[in-house]
C-alpha cells in the first residue's frame, strides 16, 4: 500500500472545529464555539496527520482538553467528556451592524461580493449578498468540511469508479483522472480542493457511510447548523446548477472552514504531484492568486459552470486584517481574480476598527 503522502507532514490542524450560530455576523465570526446543541466537531490535529504520515489506519478519539484560540478570535476553552461530546465556553460578543459605508468602494465585475473582517464580522463590502446563487465547485468546500467532520480513515484507499465521472447534466467532470485511478482519502480531498477534481469530490461521497444520499443530508445538515440559511446542495460536485447558496452563507462556511488545518492547507497548495503508481499526475492549485503567491490567503477555492460563471471564496490576511472574499459569478477568470485583487488592495487601505 503507497505510504501517506510527505504533505501531511505540513498541517498544522487544530484539535476542535469551532461550529456557527445562526445569530449576527459579528457573532458568527467572533464567537462561534455555540452550536445549535452547545455542542462543537472534533477535527484533524497535527498529531492525527503524523500517524496518517507513518501509515496508521485509524485515528483515536481525543481525550483530553485543550485551549486554543481561532485565528483572530478570542480564546474559547474546549473539553472532551467521555463518549467523545464536547462542551464549549466563550464570552458574548456585541453585535456589529453590517456597513458598507466606507468611501471609494471599488466596482466589482461578479454578480455578487462580499469582503468580511473575519475576526470582528463586520461587513466591509457588499454587493447582492443574500441572493441564492449557483456556486459551482465552492460546493467542494462543504464537501471537505463533511469529510474532515466524519473522521474517517483518511489512509484508506479509495479506487475512482466509473459512476465518479457521470457529473451531472452531460458536464465535463474530468480532464485528467481516469477510472481505476487509486488515491487514499486525505490524496482525493486534496486534488478535489487545490485541483477541484470532480470524480474526487464524487468518490468522497460516494465511500461516506451511508453513501452519496447520506453525504449529501450530512452537507444540508452542515449548512443549517451554521445558519447557511440560503444554501441547498443536491451533490457533492458542485457541477449540478441546483447547489446554491448566497454570499453571505459562503462567508460563514468560509469562517468555519479555516478551523479546519486539512482544508487550509490543502485548499491553498500551489503545486503538487500525485504518484497514481503507472503515473504521476501533476497538478496545480485552481486559483492564480495561490499559484502565484504574494498574498497571505489561508482558504481558497475556486468555482465554474456556465450557470455560475467564475467563482472564488477566500480567507486571507491583509495588512494584518483577516478577511473573507466570497465573489459569485464573475464573467471571466481574470475578472474573477481582478475583483479579488482589487478589494484585497482596497482593504489594505482601510482604517482598522479600535
Amino acid at each position: 500500500m503507497k505510504k501517506s503522502r510527505k504533505f501531511l507532514t505540513h498541517v498544522l490542524g487544530m484539535s476542535v472545529l469551532l461550529s456557527i450560530s445562526t445569530a449576527g455576523m459579528a457573532e458568527l465570526v467572533v464567537n462561534p464555539g455555540q452550536t445549535n446543541s452547545g455542542q462543537a466537531t472534533l477535527s484533524w490535529s497535527s498529531e492525527e496527520a503524523s500517524q496518517l504520515l507513518n501509515g496508521d489506519a485509524s485515528v483515536a478519539s481525543l481525550n483530553s482538553s485543550e485551549e486554543f484560540s481561532p485565528q483572530g478570535s478570542t480564546k474559547v476553552t474546549t473539553s472532551v467528556r467521555n463518549g467523545g461530546a464536547v462542551s464549549t465556553s466563550a464570552p458574548k460578543t456585541a453585535y456589529i451592524a453590517d456597513t458598507s459605508s466606507y468611501s471609494s468602494q471599488p466596482s466589482v465585475n461578479a454578480r455578487a461580493a462580499l469582503v468580511m473582517d473575519a475576526q470582528t464580522g463586520e461587513v466591509l463590502y457588499s454587493k447582492n449578498t443574500n441572493v441564492a446563487l449557483p456556486i459551482a465547485s465552492i460546493t467542494k468546500l462543504m464537501t471537505a468540511v463533511v469529510t474532515a467532520d466524519a473522521r474517517l480513515n483518511m489512509s484508506e484507499e479509495i479506487t475512482l469508479q466509473q459512476i465518479d465521472f457521470a457529473g451531472a447534466g452531460g458536464k465535463n467532470s474530468s480532464s485528467t483522472l481516469k477510472a481505476g485511478d487509486t488515491m487514499n482519502r486525505a490524496e482525493m480531498l486534496l486534488v478535489a480542493l487545490m485541483k477541484s477534481e470532480n470524480p474526487a469530490a464524487a468518490a468522497l461521497a460516494r465511500t461516506y457511510p451511508g453513501g452519496r444520499s447520506a453525504f449529501v443530508a450530512a452537507m444540508n445538515a452542515k449548512a443549517r447548523q451554521l445558519g447557511m440559511n440560503s444554501t441547498h446542495y443536491v451533490e457533492s460536485t458542485g457541477l449540478d446548477v441546483r447547489n446554491i447558496a448566497s454570499a453571505r452563507d459562503l462567508g460563514i462556511l468560509v469562517s468555519a472552514s479555516s478551523q479546519y488545518g486539512l482544508i487550509r492547507q490543502f485548499s491553498t497548495t500551489a503545486h503538487y504531484d500525485f504518484n497514481l503508481g503507472y503515473r504521476v499526475l501533476k497538478s496545480n492549485n485552481t486559483n492564480a492568486l495561490v499559484r502565484n503567491g504574494g498574498w497571505n490567503i489561508n482558504i481558497s477555492k475556486t468555482g465554474y459552470i456556465n450557470e455560475a460563471g467564475r467563482c472564488v471564496v477566500m480567507h486571507t490576511t491583509v495588512n494584518n486584517r483577516p478577511a473573507v472574499v466570497v465573489l459569485l459569478g464573475a464573467s471571466s477568470s481574470q475578472a474573477r481574480t481582478n475583483d479579488a485583487t482589487n478589494l484585497m488592495n482596497w482593504v489594505s487601505q482601510l482604517p482598522k476598527r479600535i
